[in-house]
């Protein structure tokens, strides 16, 4: 496999919203497909940034993968695996282990925008770590 070796941009104004099908008022763009993560050495299913339409929702469902999804705009409801509903705002986020019920729902008067992170489980996988940064001269500093 052929890993990416340059910086890949995407531009909001580049990117369509797509609707997804079977769920109410909800659209999305793709940040990262399996293929690109695949591309970058990383197990991940997908990134999305997702909108909910006013009065939209997704479904309830279950996956494979544990998601995690940061609101980023607006105000939601999530439906927890207890089947108790909870309201939530930009800022939040949501841990939802594979096979766990879950749902969100748009719970204001205009959309609400998260990103969303599926990412595969698999319990043999070697335990992660905090990633290491090694700063380099500052020859391309913004200020200079």
């Amino acid at each position: 496999m052929t890993l990416m070796k340059e910086t890949k941009v995407l531009t909001g104004e580049t990117m369509n919203w797509d609707l997804m099908p079977n769920h109410i008022e909800l659209y999305h763009r793709e940040i990262v497909s399996a293929a690109e993560a695949d591309a970058l050495g990383i197990r991940m299913s997908s990134i999305l940034w997702e909108k909910i339409g006013v009065g939209g929702q997704v479904l309830p469902h279950v996956h494979d993968v544990v998601e995690v999804i940061h609101i980023t705009v607006g105000k939601v409801k999530l439906l927890l695996g207890s089947g108790e509903w909870k309201s939530y705002r930009a800022g939040d986020t949501f841990q939802v282990p594979a096979g766990v019920l879950h749902s969100v729902a748009n719970d204001g008067d205009a959309p609400s925008e998260q990103i969303s992170i599926f990412v595969p489980v698999d319990a043999s996988a070697p335990a992660n770590s905090f990633f290491n940064t090694t700063l380099v001269e500052d020859v391309y500093s913004v200020n200079k």
